[in-house]
Parts: C-alpha cells; sequence; structure tokens
C-alpha cells in the first residue's frame, strides 16, 4: 500500500515507490476490464506529459491509482504526489504490456 500522509485536514501527502507502480500493474492485469480506460488512458497520455508529469486526475483515470492509496485523495482539497521517475516509466512499461488487451472501445485514442 502507497504511503500517504495526512498533513492537516485539508492536505494529503503521498509518496509513491517503484513497487507500488508495480502494484498498479499488477492489479491491472489481473482486472483489465475494470481498468482498461486507465490503462488506456495511461498509456495513450502519459508522454504527452514527458512521463513523469502525467496527472492521474487530468482524463478521469484515477481509478487504478486510487486502489493503492489507504485513504480517498478526494476527501481533501490538496495532495501533493512524490515519487521517482522511476515510478512513472515502470507504470508506463507495464500499461504499454497490457494496452493490446484492452477493449478498442476503451482507448482514447489520443489523436482522435
Amino acid at each position: 500500500m502507497a504511503n500517504a500522509q495526512i498533513v492537516d485536514e485539508n492536505t494529503l501527502k503521498i509518496t509513491l515507490v517503484v513497487d507500488d507502480a508495480v502494484t498498479m500493474v499488477q492489479e491491472a492485469a489481473s482486472h483489465l476490464e475494470k481498468y482498461a480506460h486507465d490503462i488506456a488512458t495511461i498509456y495513450e497520455k502519459m508522454p504527452e506529459f514527458d512521463y513523469t508529469f502525467f496527472c492521474f486526475y487530468a482524463y478521469d483515470s484515477a481509478q487504478l491509482f486510487e486502489n493503492i492509496l489507504p485513504v480517498d485523495p478526494k476527501q481533501y482539497n490538496s495532495f501533493s504526489l512524490d515519487a521517482p521517475d522511476a515510478f512513472f516509466y515502470t507504470l508506463y512499461g507495464g500499461m504499454a504490456a497490457l494496452y493490446e488487451k484492452v477493449p478498442v472501445t476503451s482507448r482514447i485514442m489520443s489523436n482522435g
């Protein structure tokens, strides 16, 4: 489970490591249909954010992200996310491996 520190009633600080990305990939692989949108979105949109600046909430693809957190970040007015670049690259690689397995209808097709 990822580390989430409640700073105060309005603020959450989330710290992720490479193992959290691996957990996300394993969870997505185990539930392809449930996370199809997140898999497709992360794979298609992460390069536009130079990988390490990807925002899970930009395209409503936070279900998989929220699954590894001990608290719901939507319960706070703001949160910070601290993760090494390796977290994002590991996650992207995992989503790339799963991308061809998700239904075409789940894909955003970033060019269209």
